[in-house]
């Protein structure tokens, strides 16, 4: 019986390519994403299935051919998944971003594959050096060669030192960085607003052209609103009044938002609030349109997504949620060119979904804010938390209780705790000795910045791989990991030497095509198998030109 109610649109002539109508013969067709799909149906079974190639006619009399045409579906293709505005704006092919992991986990080596590969990749910045980020940001150029491709850096919000803010924002102007992915922003800084004004300018028809492009992460409203705005005529004239824009600069800043591309950051590994991307993303779509309409912008503000994109069937829900990009994260930790170490690679490889905690973070340990990380294999969240617990309940140092004093020296540290103020002094001389004045006069400071040098090795020694620390290993890590595992597992992605960030994303992006297409098959009435969802990992490549 005609149990789906289309209405035919004419019939269907097979050619030499037979239609497809059983569960298997279905799987295969949904897979055929880059050639048009005709919905077609058997007029003698009224089975609903898919038919390539072949003619169509639109005479209803399906007699002489026996199939009724019910509609097409055009090609599909991973490039078409998100907004073409992003390629456009970006010169790169796909809508992918790998994410800036801190501390170069996001290495010039994966930054490089990623946009020899047609995507954009985000050097890891945050928490080194500044010699070591300028050493990166040449390697990078060099290697890419002044070829054109795309690829940026990271931008971390440092209330606690502004200076090496500006430091950072500087150097990149000087090595001519063109995007930068701005996170943990609690408010705008005169530094981010510099970097994303310097060199706009107009064309001849008075259209404004962008110079830097900042992606600014946001997991809520509040912080979400000022990237969305242009920015604050305060800060213009401080920047103006200490000639680090110019008026022309100001004047155009004040017409554009602060930032084009918004990743809206879900349930992630790192600094997250855990919010769920269903929820997340479209109440920051609302305020994008209200923000739109307010300033009357000629040209989209994008929104990509982040968060728990571990699997195809995630990213194609994040497409089908309205993203223009989509960024990963936790799961080029593991990737070949991952600047993690080996064993915290292995780690992170065996993870499930339930594999993760949060964990206070060492850049904001008094405020109290928290990150995920990975819980498998490591007491860090433990100890981190047991850290926390005892900085609220004494004032300093003198007034821990002897007895946890001794459990913190010997498990902890594994050094008195006067040591490791001597090593953390030494630190602060040379990094910023504002805290080491501070520390001097609040005893409860001392005690933080004492309990942050557990929180900033820990991450140090998974990145190094120094094993004697492993039960103290922080890696940064959200439930998208475990998903990727459970996802890769008897594929060619399961072994870590076969992880490359490139093969990841595309077979991300392609899965994510092949779950778009089975859906839009089901939508139009074709008993699409449950299987056909679950898109196995393979070998694939694809070009680099947008």
């Amino acid at each position: 019986m005609r149990s789906q109610g289309l209405r035919p649109i004419g019939t269907w002539i097979p050619d030499s390519i037979p239609p497809a109508f059983s569960p298997q013969e279905i799987i295969g067709a949904i897979h055929r994403v880059r050639e048009p799909a005709h919905i077609i149906q058997d007029a003698a079974s009224w089975r609903v299935g898919l038919g390539f190639s072949g003619k169509t006619s639109s005479t209803s009399d399906a007699a002489s051919t026996g199939f009724l045409h019910l509609g097409t579906l055009p090609a599909l293709y991973p490039e078409w998944l998100g907004d073409r505005s992003f390629q456009e704006v970006h010169s790169v092919r796909l809508p992918y971003v790998a994410g800036a992991m801190y501390r170069g986990i996001a290495s010039t080596d994966m930054v490089v594959a990623m946009a020899k590969s047609g995507m954009i990749g985000f050097f890891g910045a945050a928490g080194l050096p500044i010699d070591q980020v300028e050493k990166a940001l040449i390697q990078i150029k060099n290697s890419l060669d002044n070829n054109g491709l795309s690829w940026g850096s990271n931008l971390i919000y440092t209330p606690t030192d502004p200076e090496l803010e500006q430091a950072i924002v500087e150097l990149y102007l000087k090595h001519h960085v063109r995007r930068v992915s701005a996170s943990a922003f609690m408010r705008l800084t005169p530094n981010i607003v510099r970097y994303a004004a310097t060199g706009l300018k107009t064309d001849a028809s008075g259209r404004i052209h962008r110079q830097n492009h900042v992606f600014a992460k946001i997991s809520r409203t509040e912080t979400a609103e000022p990237f969305m705005a242009p920015a604050p005529a305060e800060i213009l004239d401080y920047l103006v009044s200490g000639e680090k824009l110019t008026p022309e600069e100001a004047r155009l800043a004040a017409r554009l938002p602060i930032a084009e591309d918004i990743t809206v950051e879900a349930d992630s590994g790192g600094h997250t609030d855990n919010r769920p991307l269903p929820a997340l993303f479209p109440t920051l779509l609302m305020l994008r349109d209200q923000m739109m309409a307010r300033y009357r912008y000629t040209r989209p503000i994008r929104l990509g997504a982040a968060g728990g994109l571990g699997t195809p069937s995630a990213v194609a829900a994040a497409f089908a949620l309205g993203a223009a990009f989509v960024l990963t994260g936790s799961i080029n930790q593991a990737a070949v060119e991952s600047g993690l170490s080996a064993d915290g690679k292995e780690m992170l490889s065996k993870a499930e979904v339930t594999d993760v905690a949060m964990a206070p973070a060492a850049d904001m340990f008094e405020q109290g804010v928290k990150l995920q990380v990975l819980k498998r294999g490591t007491l860090f969240p433990n100890r981190a938390a047991d850290l926390y617990a005892i900085y609220t309940e004494n004032n300093g140092i003198e007034t821990i209780p002897k007895k946890i004093r001794t459990r913190l020296e010997e498990k902890v540290f594994q050094a008195p705790l006067e040591k490791i103020w001597d090593e953390t002094r030494k630190f602060f001389a040379s990094h910023n000795p504002k805290e080491i004045q501070r520390a001097e006069k609040d005893p409860k400071h001392l005690m933080a910045l004492v309990f942050r040098w557990y929180l900033g090795n820990s991450a140090d020694w998974a990145i190094r791989g120094v094993t004697s620390h492993r039960t103290d290993y922080q890696i940064c890590c959200g439930p998208a990991m475990g998903a990727f595992n459970a996802w890769v597992r008897g594929s060619y992605l399961e072994k870590l030497e076969n992880r490359r960030g490139a093969d990841i994303a595309l077979n991300l992006l392609e899965g994510a095509t092949v779950v778009t297409r089975a859906q839009q098959a089901r939508s139009y009435g074709i008993p699409v198998p449950a299987e056909a969802f679950n898109f196995r990992p393979r070998p694939l490549v694809y070009g680099s030109t947008p």
